[in-house]
């Protein structure tokens, strides 16, 4: 079936940690359908870096070699693959917040440790219905 609308250059979807499985597969299957030349990822943090769910667990498991990581470096890198995209925007207005978000591109997501996640954010969904 072929789509009515123009397919888009640019197709965003929410992305990271905070993003449960429906909205996960159903951003996947949107890029499916769509085919848009980027995926883009926004509000990796739920809307704020001082949510408390980044008080509950440390999100570094998410890295490879992530020692000198910090968790807002751990959240941003991580939301690059929950779902895949090719850029994640965020908004701020302090310097320092953006120098440690592009710092945080050197690492590498482990994406056993994301397989698993979503394995697991699945069989949550499956005990809720």
């Amino acid at each position: 079936m072929d789509l009515d609308a123009p397919r888009p250059d640019v197709l965003m979807v929410r992305a990271g940690l905070l993003v449960g499985a429906d909205l996960l597969d159903a951003a996947e299957a949107l890029v499916r359908r769509w085919r848009p030349a980027q995926v883009w990822g926004m509000s990796p943090f739920g809307g704020s870096t001082t949510e408390a769910a980044w008080e509950k667990f440390d999100p570094r498991i998410f890295l490879r070699d992530s020692e000198p990581v910090t968790p807002v470096q751990a959240v941003y890198r991580s939301a690059f693959r929950l779902p895949p995209v090719d850029a994640v925007a965020v908004g701020t207005d302090n310097t320092d917040h953006l120098r440690e978000l592009v710092d945080a591109l050197a690492y590498e997501v482990d994406d056993q440790v994301v397989r698993e996640y979503r394995r697991l954010l699945r069989a949550r969904r499956q005990q809720c219905v």
